[in-house]
């Protein structure tokens, strides 16, 4: 069964970018992947799908010279918006609506993988809404910003499942049981 899945980081007072959508405070901690209780690439092992907002995917096209002018992700990508993307890289598919509407063509496209929702909070919390979203591991930087693109766009109820530590990174691992009215 597919798993939805919202694997991001976030700063102390919790945000995933600040106030010019810039993740340079997180790119500046010092992390160490042999301490951390999920992996990236054991991670990326299960995800048969990648989900993102418009945000997420602009912020990632403009940081492209890091990765060698290549999309990062290669598994097929699904970015929510209602406007055209500019840029036209295989795997991605531009998708708009709620996600409960792209549920089955997102779970065929996992195959028997999980789908990773990558960013940002309001699409996590649609997702969350739509019963679309099983887990949420976030790693929280010792860091505050004061303001930025919040890390949930909405109330959720979670269970902490598993914490620990990536180098300066606090991980945890929740269960989400519902968005909370």
């Amino acid at each position: 069964m597919t798993r939805y899945r919202f694997l991001t980081a976030t700063s102390l007072d919790g945000f995933l970018a600040d106030e010019h959508e810039s993740l340079d405070w997180l790119l500046s901690q010092s992390t160490d992947p042999a301490q951390s209780i999920l992996p990236y690439d054991d991670f990326v092992e299960e995800v048969g799908a990648v989900v993102s907002g418009r945000s997420t995917y602009d912020w990632v096209v403009g940081h492209l010279e890091t990765v060698a002018d290549a999309w990062v992700y290669d598994q097929p990508t699904f970015v929510f918006s209602h406007r055209e993307l500019p840029e036209d890289f295989a795997g991605i598919t531009r998708v708009a609506g709620p996600p409960a509407e792209h549920r089955a063509r997102l779970e065929e496209a996992a195959g028997d993988k999980d789908v990773w929702i990558v960013g940002g909070g309001d699409l996590a919390h649609s997702f969350a809404e739509a019963g679309m979203l099983d887990e949420v591991f976030v790693s929280i930087a010792p860091v505050t910003l004061g303001s930025g693109k919040p890390l949930m766009g909405g109330r959720l109820d979670l269970e902490l499942r598993e914490f620990g530590r990536n180098g300066s990174l606090l991980e945890a691992r929740y269960a989400v049981c519902g968005a909370r009215r």
